[in-house]
């Protein structure tokens, strides 16, 4: 019955505070996004220790890089119809067919983004960044091409659309031929 009697407001208060200033300030959990960093530069560091020899991150390259990106494809959820395959170019295909899953373009390509940026946060200067090679560019763009063939979509990167700015006619016109807009037709 103590829990139905009201405190004072000062002594409660008091308690609060004291033990707030007791206790260690804990920090905000990561980010998703760091989250999957962290995770994705383990699983990249544990493929490297794996290798037969193992390879170390200084001695890391993009080949290596490549490697472990065909390595991740077994582990994929995305049907990638093969060229002889009657599905070949469809988008929606009517039955199931025996092609290989692979990873999906868009899942290597935030993956490499994620290793990139984790590479230069544990001291790897960014002009040998292996994630940020060219081969890997080329790589990711031959992917999404074969991907989008495969599924009979074609990716197009979107245009970003220009603004134009239209001089306004009065300001424009020499101001003898101007004439109010009633008048013009």
């Amino acid at each position: 019955m103590s829990g139905d009697i009201p405190r004072d407001s000062a002594e409660g208060s008091s308690r609060s505070s004291s033990s707030r200033h007791n206790q260690p300030q804990t920090t905000a959990p990561p980010s998703r996004y760091e989250s999957q960093k962290r995770r994705d530069w383990n699983t990249f560091g544990q493929y490297l220790k794996n290798q037969r020899p193992p390879v170390a991150l200084s001695q890391c390259n993009c080949n290596h890089v490549l490697d472990f990106l065909r390595y991740l494809d077994q582990f994929g959820k995305t049907k990638v119809h093969l060229h002889g395959c009657i599905f070949f170019g469809q988008p929606d295909p009517p039955a199931p067919c025996t092609c290989p899953l692979r990873q999906a373009w868009g899942s290597l390509d935030a993956l490499i983004g994620r290793l990139r940026a984790a590479y230069e946060e544990h001291g790897g200067p960014p002009e040998t960044n292996p994630f940020g090679n060219g081969t890997i560019r080329v790589y990711l763009r031959e992917v999404r091409d074969c991907q989008a063939k495969a599924r009979g979509i074609l990716y197009r990167k979107k245009k970003k659309k220009k603004t134009q700015i239209k001089p306004n006619v009065d300001e424009s016109m020499p101001s003898s031929k101007k004439q109010p807009s009633s008048l013009a037709a």
